[in-house]
């Protein structure tokens, strides 16, 4: 623990004379928790924001999302698309290093030092070949599925054609997995390049002490500049800490020693925020609060093979859908930080999304729509097991309630995380309580839930629907390049999800920032992912 510390001063150079230089330099260091542990800061496998936040300051990749999810260039400065061979050709800058680092010691090329090298059009076919390296075993090896062929034509010129039409690949190009990284340093680093990344990003690995500290500093080479012409990123360093509850993590922010926290924990929302979802009075001059639509969809899955005939039966997954107030839940239970599904599975916020006949809360109906299963079925005594982890069972319990207002027995199953993900994957649950974060920004990462090649444990359909409209749809929409076209096809299939009702969506989230009042330039984004290279801090 005393070499920790006497290397984090060494490092930040913060305290080198003292408290008062420690104050004065803080507003050149942005602070922030990480309550989930990070396993790696190799972008091969940044599945989870827990890696994907630390991941963006670290790397590029060929294109990037503005906060409204606008593909925007990143390496490459520009494209072009070939519709009729599915090819995509990239003009790469010719401005971008890799981070200064021993890996590079006397190899460095048309750098301003011998410790880098500068990016090239090869860079992004090593990386890419790592993500479908068996031995390597990223798991983000998925994203090269629809990926014919990639080969570098020149330093600056990078060519990639598909199998066959897939829209929403450049969005998938921007997904952290795709970015580059430089051979030089698997080579040397090995099997610890986790703990030892280089990339090419605002920021460059200082130091880690695994589940207390990590570090990262400026890096003095990054190429993006702001509108006035001036070097990005602005602050000298990040500093992540691992404190390992919402509680705690709350408590340091309270005290003005982390600058922000995202998302609302259960242990902290009604200190936070009012009834009516917004910031409680004693933590105005503190704080301020940026919200947002976010990309993740929280329903209930049915599993359509289940040998049960209330599951089996469409009139009883409506009666459910029918059956309780979204709106009540989303503002009581979650101090009105959400949108309730009222509009279909595709969530606000995503090109796509349209505000559709969904289901609102019609308890008459839902018990009509009951006493038409008794009848067809003669089962008068209806009940459902719900599985769910700990995290989620206020809301279990308060669809429960509604439920049996109506005449449905509702059990609920309380099982760990890991256990649900299993169980849910090999159809051992009647009803599952799921969520679905985006992938990147295109419906069709919804919609694929529902497309039936795709049922679990092979795909994402762990419901197994299956329906040859919606099919011969999905696949249509594929070859359809022009997205105003594609989302006339995204809402027929969205409408058919509601007919047929293999889930119960409960609401959009929301993505929610409470942010200290020093910082600005922080934003939000739908992916709620975390940007820092616009980030300044006052003193």
């Amino acid at each position: 623990m005393i070499r920790f510390l006497i290397i984090s001063i060494i490092v930040l150079g913060f305290v080198s004379c003292g408290k008062n230089t420690e104050t004065e330099r803080d507003h050149l260091v942005f602070r922030y928790n990480e309550h989930g542990n990070i396993p790696t800061l190799d972008p091969a496998f940044a599945r989870n924001p827990q890696a994907i936040w630390p991941d963006n300051q670290l790397y590029n990749g060929l294109v990037q999302l503005d906060d409204s999810l606008n593909i925007i260039p990143d390496i490459a400065k520009s494209w072009s698309i070939n519709d009729s061979t599915y090819t995509y050709t990239f003009f790469l800058r010719n401005d971008v290093f890799f981070h200064q680092n021993k890996a590079f010691a006397q190899k460095g090329l048309h750098a301003p030092t011998r410790y880098t090298r500068k990016v090239v059009a090869q860079d992004f076919v090593y990386s890419f070949d790592r993500l479908t390296d068996e031995k390597v075993a990223s798991s983000g090896s998925w994203v090269m599925n629809y990926v014919k062929s990639y080969k570098a034509i020149d330093e600056s010129t990078l060519v990639i054609q598909l199998k066959q039409p897939f829209p929403a690949f450049l969005g998938l190009l921007s997904m952290r997995y795709c970015s580059v990284v430089p051979k030089e340093a698997i080579d040397f680093y090995g099997n610890e390049f986790r703990r030892n990344p280089v990339g090419t990003g605002p920021f460059q690995f200082k130091m880690w002490e695994e589940n207390i500290k990590l570090v990262f500093r400026k890096n003095p080479l990054y190429f993006e500049r702001d509108k006035d012409g001036n070097r990005l990123p602005y602050l000298e360093a990040v500093a992540i800490t691992f404190l390992p509850d919402k509680q705690s993590e709350f408590l340091q922010f309270a005290q003005g020693k982390l600058d922000f926290i995202s998302g609302l924990d259960g242990s902290y929302k009604d200190e936070l925020l009012t009834s009516q979802g917004e910031l409680q009075q004693k933590y105005k001059d503190l704080a301020y609060m940026i919200t947002g639509p976010y990309l993740n969809t929280e329903y209930f899955g049915f599993f359509l093979e289940a040998n049960t005939p209330e599951i089996k039966s469409k009139v009883f997954r409506q009666a459910i859908n029918y059956g309780f107030d979204r709106e009540k839940m989303v503002k009581y239970l979650r101090n009105g930080i959400g949108i309730p599904a009222i509009h279909g599975f595709i969530p606000k916020g995503l090109p796509g999304y349209e505000e559709i006949d969904g289901y609102t809360y019609q308890p008459e109906k839902a018990k009509a729509l009951l006493e038409q299963y008794k009848a067809e079925t003669g089962d008068l005594k209806p009940e459902i097991s719900i599985g769910t982890n700990s995290q989620y069972l206020d809301l279990c319990e308060y669809v429960q309630r509604e439920l049996e207002k109506i005449g449905i027995a509702v059990t609920i199953d309380v099982m760990p995380p890991s256990t649900l993900r299993q169980m849910k994957s090999s159809g051992e649950l009647d009803i599952f309580r799921a969520s679905w974060i985006a992938d990147y920004p295109d419906a069709e990462n919804y919609l694929s839930l529902f497309y039936s090649p795709n049922f679990a444990p092979n795909g994402p359909n762990y419901m197994h629907f299956k329906n040859a409209v919606y099919d011969s749809l999905y696949l249509k929409s594929l070859s359809i390049s022009n997205i105003e076209k594609r989302k006339v096809l995204y809402t027929k299939m969205d409408s058919i999800i509601v007919e047929e009702a293999p889930v119960v969506p409960l609401f959009y989230d929301m993505a929610v920032r409470f942010v200290n009042k020093k910082v600005s330039g922080l934003g939000i984004n739908p992916q709620n992912f975390l940007v820092l290279k616009h980030v300044k801090k006052s003193k």
